[in-house]
């Protein structure tokens, strides 16, 4: 796997612990203009050195420092004289490498918490008001720093709510400045980005681009690539990325799977040859490879596999008709890497993403990846800069195994029929309405069991589906959208109506987390 168009800029690395605020952070620095890299807890001090580091942050995690086998760090990486950061479970870590005790709370606290700032000389806390609300979670405390530290902040329960050394450069929270329930949280970073680590807030779109393009030249060279497209914004700014470092040795391939919604397919290809006249453009036919494949499959891990291997099956062989091919191309992002693997041993995996966790150990192509380091708000300001049409670049989110992973159970033909027509009314009910722009993503879902209903004095037995529209800014989070009680009649309505097969709509009002957007 190979990211591209990040090696020069300057950086702040998130040292993983196991926290699910780890991608919070990472978001946050880069909204400061500084790009950010989660790397697992096994990080050498040579890796960082090699890094252009400028600050470390140590995430939070579930666990107790004290604890057998709980994860740690190098403690060589506190010597580096690059600024640390700890925050939450990261204080506790740093105070116990550093010679401080670490005991369970009387009183955890979870939730908002006042917390009072009692060295207003801090350049962590400079600007801010000494009284403020922060976000706890921990069970555990610090009763007093380490040698050398001083108390920068506490609140009823914490005696340590933030240390430091500034001579050291270590300074540690015992709050979550990363999550919106801390609202200040954003200026506590900028601080210790800005006024602390030195940060010049060279990460930009514009840059990233004029690199990536280099990077892929330099390592194409004379060599050709195909790019795996999909019609949405990850494989078209991948393609447009690679068109302008190698020009006509890129060749696009748009395989129908027959996992897509409705004229999806024929949408997708008269987009590309509009706006990318000049690429070389192929389309497959696979839809029925696909499908004998998923035949009897219902555990959405193995679905993703699946896909994954015929995807690079399709390609290969689409390879060996184009002489010279070496590359294969594809819009892997950081969400997706995040969520398929982890970061380090103590991440948790998520989901398979056919693009990461479906690839095959051996390959006969060498990918390229060019954004594999951005998140999905990151991959739309790219795109804007590369001249994509801005209604291909909101297109809201579409997974690569399309409609197989919004059927809960066996992929059949009658199902994605159904799921289609009732996508198609969802989605034409929300633009419609006005909302299409409004949410960063809807979908139906139509699980596999069937419900009792009655129509017309007659009782039925149908399928239910599920409508969830969700906001975000990056896919990491999200809450659930709140449409207006007459657009979610409306489109029930239809939908019963309309598709027969289908006799209940429900709408989704989870949050991820803990849910996921997709519900495979």
């Amino acid at each position: 796997m190979t990211a591209m168009g990040s090696h020069s800029f300057e950086r702040i690395l998130i040292i993983d612990l196991g926290s699910q605020y780890t991608q919070l952070i990472a978001r946050r620095i880069r909204e400061l203009r500084v790009y950010s890299e989660i790397v697992p807890n096994t990080i050498t001090p040579e890796e960082v050195m090699d890094k252009n580091t400028i600050g470390l942050i140590l995430s939070g995690g579930p666990n107790s420092v004290y604890l057998f086998d709980s994860p740690s760090i190098d403690p060589k990486l506190l010597e580096l004289g690059i600024p640390v950061l700890g925050i939450c479970y990261g204080l506790q870590l740093m105070g116990k490498l550093l010679g401080a005790r670490i005991v369970p709370a009387e009183k955890s606290e979870y939730g908002k918490t006042e917390l009072t700032v009692i060295d207003p000389q801090s350049e962590l806390f400079a600007g801010l008001n000494p009284d403020l609300v922060c976000w706890m979670s921990h069970g555990d405390i610090t009763p007093e720093p380490p040698p050398g530290f001083k108390v920068t902040a506490r609140t009823m329960n914490s005696p340590v709510a933030a240390m430091e050394n500034p001579d050291r450069r270590l300074y540690a929270v015992q709050f979550h400045p990363e999550v919106t329930h801390t609202p200040w949280g954003v200026d506590l970073l900028r601080n210790f980005a800005y006024r602390i680590c030195g940060a010049r807030g060279d990460w930009q779109m514009a840059d990233f681009a004029t690199q990536a393009i280099g990077e892929i030249r330099e390592r194409v060279g004379e060599g050709k690539v195909i790019c795996g497209l999909s019609g949405g914004v990850d494989s078209l700014c991948t393609a447009a990325l690679v068109h302008r470092a190698v020009g006509d040795q890129l060749t696009c391939i748009f395989v129908d799977h027959g996992l897509l919604r409705l004229g999806e397919a024929d949408q997708v290809e008269q987009a590309f040859r509009e706006n990318f006249p000049d690429i070389n453009f192929i389309r497959i036919n696979a839809s029925e490879r696909f499908l004998s494949r998923l035949s009897g499959v219902t555990d959405p891990e193995r679905k993703r596999k699946i896909i994954g291997e015929e995807f690079i099956n399709v390609f290969e062989e689409a390879a060996s008709r184009v002489e010279g091919v070496e590359f294969l191309a594809q819009g892997t992002l950081y969400p997706d890497v995040i969520e398929s693997k982890g970061i380090g041993m103590h991440a948790q995996v998520i989901k398979s993403h056919h693009n990461v966790g479906g690839l095959p150990e051996k390959m006969n192509l060498k990918l390229i990846e060019p954004l594999r380091d951005l998140f999905k708000d990151e991959v739309r300001q790219l795109a804007l800069s590369l001249g994509l049409p801005r209604r291909l670049v909101y297109r809201h989110p579409f997974p690569g195994p399309g409609l197989a992973i919004r059927i809960i159970g066996e992929v059949t033909p009658e199902r994605l029929e159904l799921l289609r027509k009732a996508d198609h009314i969802a989605m034409t009910e929300i633009e419609q309405a006005g909302y299409y722009d409004q949410v960063w993503q809807a979908l139906v879902v139509l699980p596999a069991v069937k419900t009792v209903g009655v129509q017309g004095d007659q009782r039925t037995y149908g399928y239910p589906v599920v409508l969830r529209a969700v906001q975000s800014e990056d896919g990491m989070t999200a809450d659930w959208a709140k449409l207006p009680a007459g657009l979610l009649e409306r489109i029930s309505s239809r939908i019963i109506n309309e598709v027969p097969g289908i006799n209940r709509v429900v709408y989704d009002i989870s949050s991820k987390p803990p849910a996921t957007i997709e519900w495979e």
